[in-house]
Formats: C-alpha cells, sequence, structure tokens
C-alpha cells in the first residue's frame, strides 16, 4: 500500500504533467517545488529529470515529424556548451540566488514578449545557438534551462504544434544532459527509482490530459497560455529563491 507523502507525490506529478502536455514545458518548474515540500529537494528534482527521461522516449517517436528540427538541433548543441559553464559559475553565486537572478531576467523578457508578436514565423539559427547556451548555463546555474528555449520560440513565431513538440524534446534532451551528474552524486537510487516508477501512470495520464487540451487551442490561446505558465514559473522560481533569505 503507498504511503500518504507517496499518493501526495503521484497527485504533484499529475498536475504537473498536465501544465507538460499543455504547454510543452514546465513540469519541473511546477513539480519540484511541491514534491520538495515531502521529500528532501534532491530527491524532487531527481524524480523530474528521472520522468522526463521516461516520456522523453516517448515523445521522440510520438513528436519528431512536428520539431523544428534546424532550431532544436542548434538549441541542444547550445545546451550541451552552456551547460558545464553554469555548473562552473555555481562557484561565483549559490542556484538560490541564481533562481531569482532568472526569476527577473523571466520577467523583464516576457513583458518585451507581450509588446511583440512576430508577423510571420522567422526562426533565427545564430538565436537558437545562444538560447541554448542560455538554457544550458540556466539548467546548471539552478536546474532551470526552460525560459530561454520558450522565449526563444514565443518570440520566433513558429507555430504552436512546433513550439511545444520541440520544447518537449528539447527538455528531454536536458534531462538527458542532467542525469549523469545525479548519478554521480548518488541520488538515483532505489528510493528515487521507487517513487519514479509508481509516478509513471500519473505522469502518462497528466501528460495526455494536456495533450487533448492543447489540441483545442489555437496558435494565439497557446501563445497566450505559455506566456501566463512562463510567468508562473518565474514566481515559484523567484519565491523558492527568496525563501531561503526570508
Amino acid at each position: 500500500m503507498l504511503s500518504a507523502t507517496t499518493l501526495l507525490v503521484i497527485t504533484a506529478v499529475f498536475f504537473s504533467a498536465f501544465l507538460r502536455g499543455i504547454a510543452g514545458f514546465g513540469f519541473a518548474l511546477a513539480a519540484v517545488p511541491i514534491v520538495s515540500l515531502m521529500v528532501p529537494p534532491i530527491e524532487a528534482v531527481t524524480l523530474a529529470v528521472l520522468l522526463q527521461v521516461v516520456v522523453g522516449c516517448r515523445d521522440l517517436f510520438t513528436l519528431h515529424g512536428h520539431v523544428h528540427k534546424p532550431s532544436f538541433a542548434r538549441l541542444s548543441l547550445g545546451a550541451i556548451v552552456g551547460t558545464p559553464v553554469g555548473i562552473f559559475a555555481l562557484s561565483a553565486v549559490s542556484a538560490d540566488a541564481a533562481r531569482v537572478m532568472i526569476a527577473l531576467a523571466v520577467l523583464a523578457g516576457l513583458t518585451l514578449l507581450l509588446r511583440y508578436k512576430p508577423a510571420r514565423p522567422h526562426p533565427h539559427g545564430g538565436l537558437a545557438l545562444l538560447a541554448g547556451v542560455a538554457s544550458g548555463a540556466f539548467s546548471g546555474l539552478a536546474a532551470m534551462p526552460g525560459p530561454p528555449a520558450v522565449a526563444y520560440y514565443l518570440g520566433a513565431g513558429t507555430t504552436a504544434m512546433q513550439t511545444r513538440a520541440s520544447l518537449l524534446l528539447f527538455f528531454f534532451v536536458a534531462s538527458l544532459l542532467a542525469t549523469p551528474g545525479l548519478i554521480l552524486a548518488g541520488a538515483v537510487n532505489g528510493d528515487a527509482l521507487w517513487l519514479t516508477l509508481v509516478s509513471v501512470p500519473a505522469l502518462a495520464l497528466g501528460t495526455w490530459a494536456g495533450t487533448t487540451a492543447f489540441a483545442r487551442l489555437d496558435n494565439a490561446q497557446y501563445r497566450t497560455i505559455a506566456i501566463v505558465v512562463m510567468a508562473i514559473s518565474a514566481v515559484l522560481a523567484g519565491w523558492r529563491g527568496l525563501s531561503v533569505y526570508l
């Protein structure tokens, strides 16, 4: 029989997976703060990473036809370069301080996105590479690879289908990059694997529900939801960082 803590974690995974299914991002940013109220933070991060690896294996087969491949390749390459930079930068700034700075940067970027809406799609290869480097650095600093990639696609004007598919697979890549570090840190242990296993059904159900909701959205509605989710994520990240100093 599952414990009350495990059932609460599974519930948090379901709602975070719904967010992921509808927006294409936000799973870790929603799941980690909630799950870390019930289990140690490193276990919450490990759970989020492992679940995104699991569901990403499925996404490779179901979404590869919708991905904007040139930008996705550049984002992934940039993340490979940027992740070690972010890890190295942790020697100069704490992860919590980094979360606060990232949250402020995301809110500033969202202000620009609210004022700017591309009239036609124009993905820029150089910007995709820079966004990938920034995503990797954000991941190394504070386990937050999402904001630069999301901002890039919202500014590039790709369709909702391309944006969502590209983001889902990009976060799969980011999770793969994070996994070796967690293994070396001893975080991928029996408890983490068990919690991952029992959470997979909730992950699948939440993702299905979110995907069903996404199918009813047009490009404008998706953009609005994505911006709202980004804003919520920034507030959650900022709160998580500031809570250490309060």
